[in-house]
This record gives C-alpha cells, sequence and structure tokens, in this order.
C-alpha cells in the first residue's frame, strides 16, 4: 500500500497501462488478472503449471503473487502477458540489485534463490520450466526495433505525465494565491 504518492507514482502508473495494453495487442485480447479470462487464465498458470508453488523457490503457498519475469516497468518494458506471469511468494517477488545498481533479470534472481536455499542442482530444472512456460504462452519475442519503440513510447508517456503533475501542482497554488487566499 502507498503511504505517499507523487507525480512519478502517477507517470508509473501509465507506463504499466501502456504496457498492459502492448500486451493485449500481441496476445489479442484483453489480459484482466482481477476477472474474467485474465483472471481464469491466471488461475490456470498458477494452480495447473505451477501446482500452487513459487516459481523460483517451489514452495506451496495460498498467497502467490503476479511476478513478472521481465519487469513491468519503464527500464525492462515487460509486457502484461500470460507468458511473463508467474506464481512468486512475497518474499521471492522482491529482486535484488545487481553489482552495477540494475534489477537481477529473472534468470539472475532465480539462480540467487537457489543459491540463498542450498538448492544449486535445482536452478536448471526450475528455469526450464520457467523458458517453456513462456514459450507455451507465445510471450512475444521482440525486436530490438519493436523494444525501442515501446521504450521510447514508455518514457515520453512517463516525462509527460510526471509534467503534468506537476503544472497541475504549480496551477493550483496560482489559482489558490489568487482566489482563495486573497479572500481570506
Amino acid at each position: 500500500m502507498t503511504v505517499y504518492n507523487t507525480p512519478g507514482d502517477a507517470a508509473n502508473t501509465a507506463v504499466r497501462s501502456f504496457l498492459t495494453k502492448v500486451g493485449e495487442y500481441y496476445l489479442q485480447k484483453s489480459f484482466n488478472t482481477g476477472s474474467g479470462y485474465g483472471k481464469l487464465e491466471w488461475e490456470r498458470i498458477k494452480t495447473n503449471v505451477f501446482n500452487n508453488k513459487c516459481a523460483y523457490c517451489n514452495i506451496a503457498s495460498s498467497k502467490l503473487q503476479i511476478e513478472h519475469l521481465i519487469m513491468f516497468n519503464r527500464t525492462e518494458y515487460g509486457l502484461h502477458h500470460p507468458g511473463n506471469v508467474v506464481p512468486a511468494c512475497s518474499e521471492c517477488n522482491k529482486r535484488a540489485k545487481t553489482n552495477n545498481n540494475r534489477y537481477a533479470n529473472w534468470k539472475e534472481h532465480l539462480e540467487g534463490v537457489c543459491r540463498k536455499n542450498k538448492e544449486d542442482d535445482k536452478f536448471a530444472d526450475r528455469k526450464k520450466k520457467i523458458n517453456d512456460h513462456i514459450k507455451r504462452e507465445k510471450y512475444p519475442n521482440l525486436t530490438e526495433a519493436e523494444k525501442n519503440s515501446i521504450r521510447v513510447i514508455a518514457n515520453s508517456l512517463y516525462e509527460n505525465i510526471k509534467q503534468e503533475m506537476e503544472k497541475s501542482i504549480a496551477l493550483y497554488k496560482e489559482l489558490d494565491k489568487s482566489f482563495v487566499r486573497k479572500k481570506k
């Protein structure tokens, strides 16, 4: 739960909405994991594909969360698509940063989880299961041009929304000073 909202939060939400719509463009249908087809697909992935276990640590849980393998943000531009989501426990749904201060990709994250749990021998099997899931769900293999287009649009959207929020605050302050505070 967010306790403090910033213009960047609104901008990040807009980027995630854009990435959802791009994912649905490739899927050719809605993927709202809160209801309808999308919810059924998420339940199928969680239950039938991963047996109600975390894709990373393989521990069963009734409180599995949606994890985007390619992160669903303006850095990695992962699409909201059945082939990009796996169930994760709350502990595994927190990506560590690498030495060069970027978030680990899902393979690095999986390797770290297996190492931490002293299950290095499980890494190859879990990686194969996730890769098979990505292929089976037909996550789009985006070209560099497609990735670049998504990056350019997402960054533009982020900056524009953030600027609009900041302009709205400045406008409110000006109106408040001119009309509201003037009356007192």
